[in-house]
Parts: C-alpha cells; structure tokens; sequence
C-alpha cells in the first residue's frame, strides 16, 4: 500500500503540492489524475525519494522509500521512457539494473519476452522509439517482480495493440494482489483500466474514491427516449422540470429524471416508448467539470468549435 499524508512541496513561492493525503490500495489499479501542471509527477517523485518533501511524506507499506532495501525487488516504477542511456542495448540496460539489485540474470529475458521486445534484447535504445521506450521502462519496472508499481504516462506513443496489451497488464498485476498506481491525463485509458482514481488539481486533492463515484459527479448523465410520440412526450417532461433535447427522428436526450420515472410518465399519458436507455456520465465530464478552476494552461473556446 502506498499512503501519502500531508505531503507538501514549494519551490520558492511557488507551492507545487499542497497537503496531499490519500492511500493506493492493493488489488485495484488506481488513476492518479489532474491537469497539467497539477502535480501528478512531483507527487510521485516524492513517493520515491527523488524529491524531498517541504512537509508532510510517503510511506510504501510502511516505510518510506528510502528504508526499503529489497530495491527494485519491493518498488517498480517508469517515470520517464527517454531517461535512459541510448549507446546501450535494451539487454544491456536491465542485466545493469538486474546487477545492482541483486537480481537473477534469467528475469532479463523474462521481462524482454512479456513486454514484447525479445527480438530487438540486442538492439541500442537510441534506434527505439517512444513506444519501444516505453516497453522497455516497464520491463524494467516489472524486473524485480515487485508488489508496488507505479507508472508515469505509460501510454504515450505506444499503438493501439499496445495500449490493449498495457491494460491487460495493469488489471493482471492488480488482480495478483499488487499495488498499481497509473498517472495519465488520458480520460478514455482511465476509464477503460483503472477502477479507483485519485484526483488533483493545483496541487490539491479534490477527490480520492471509485472510478464510478467519480464519474457519477458529472452532469453528463441522461436517458435516451425513443417514441413515436416525441412531442407530447417532451412537454410532459418539460412540465416535470426535466431538460428535454430533440437527438434527431423520433429519439429524445433527457436531463434531470430518471429512466423509471419517464417510463412512469409515459404509461400514465398511455405514450408508446420504443427504447428507453440510461447514459452514465463520462469520466472526462466529470473531471473537467471538477477540473475547470484548477488547470493553470485552458486554450479559449473558438468560434465554430465543438460544445
């Protein structure tokens, strides 16, 4: 478990974190969002030593990072793909790692296999791409076989076959009991991978629960209505104080009740219904929503842009 209380970091006036406290369970993989500039990578720097904190601190089941000895036998982690030495080989690189943590030689190839890069072990990591990189960063993440991980950004540059892999992944070391901690700005990977989020802004916690919870605290939540009775429909709707928008022919988009009382309405007023479907809302409404007072850098709306 990672538990994370108080934890504050200033650079001169400027306060990058402030007070955090949350914990990251075993079992789950959990997202750790927010906007750019809000902290995320600080935070996790923090986590790992290679950032002190001004207040506050870290502890990974217990400890602070620091006191563990076991390396990368306890704690896994990718922070940067690129922070890597180009001459070498991706071989050379983790037999290195494997070296200085008292690892056997064989979990090299174990990992190379399971990332997918065992046909270029011997290949230099300047020839790689961001993609090939970041396989590698969780080959070496994943080489001691740790029960902590902690991912930063894992998903950039990799293709569509692999963000399925890496969601596989995550879900299979989660399900093996791990401690799995994805920091992303990718709403859709987050939705589709992790199951529990911790959420800031500005530095500051603003939510730290299930990915459904969290969602559910959007707007974006409606019930679509198909009927060939679209019009008196939508001024019974209307009069009971829902919002009610035409979505094209005979189907209605509806704010502000729910499914069983719409269809309540409706068999009241004898209306035909031909398909009435709750929509949840979207993670990415609810986080830009919770969102919208902490992000540092927002483009202004132009005209003739998507609402």
């Amino acid at each position: 478990m990672i538990e994370v209380n108080g934890l504050t970091k200033r650079y001169g006036a400027v306060t990058a974190v402030r007070d955090l406290t949350f914990a990251v369970r075993p079992g789950h993989v959990t997202g750790f969002l927010g906007p750019n500039g809000a902290g995320k990578s600080t935070t996790l720097r923090m986590i790992l030593g290679l950032n002190r904190p001004t207040a506050g601190g870290a502890t990974i089941d217990g400890r602070s990072f620091a006191r563990h000895r076991a390396g990368l036998r306890h704690v896994g982690a990718l922070l940067d793909a690129g922070d890597v030495h180009g001459g070498r080989t991706a071989a050379a690189h983790l037999y290195a790692l494997a070296r200085g943590n008292g690892l056997p030689r064989r979990r090299v190839a174990d990992v190379l296999e399971e990332v997918g890069l065992a046909g270029v072990a011997r290949r230099r990591i300047g020839g790689f791409s961001l993609g090939m990189r970041q396989r590698l960063g969780i080959a070496a993440a994943l080489l001691g076989d740790p029960p902590v991980l902690l991912f930063d950004e894992p998903v950039n540059g990799l293709d569509p076959e692999g963000v399925r892999w890496i969601r596989g992944l995550f879900r299979r070391l989660a399900a093996e009991g791990r401690t799995v901690l994805v920091s992303s700005h990718l709403m859709s990977e987050m939705e589709n991978t992790a199951d529990h989020l911790v959420v800031i802004g500005r530095g500051e916690l603003i939510a730290a629960e299930s990915l459904a919870v969290f969602a559910a605290r959007g707007t974006g939540a409606s019930v679509s209505v198909r009927t060939p009775d679209s019009a008196e429909l939508a001024a019974v709707l209307a009069l009971e104080g829902a919002h009610v928008r035409p979505d094209g022919g005979d189907v209605l988009t509806v704010t502000g009740l729910g499914a069983a009382r719409i269809g309540e309405l409706a068999h009241q007023r004898r209306i035909m219904l031909h398909e009435l479907a709750p929509r949840t809302a979207s993670l990415e409404q609810a986080f830009m929503e919770l969102t919208a007072d902490r992000a540092d850098y927002r483009a202004e709306a132009q005209v003739g842009d998507a609402r």
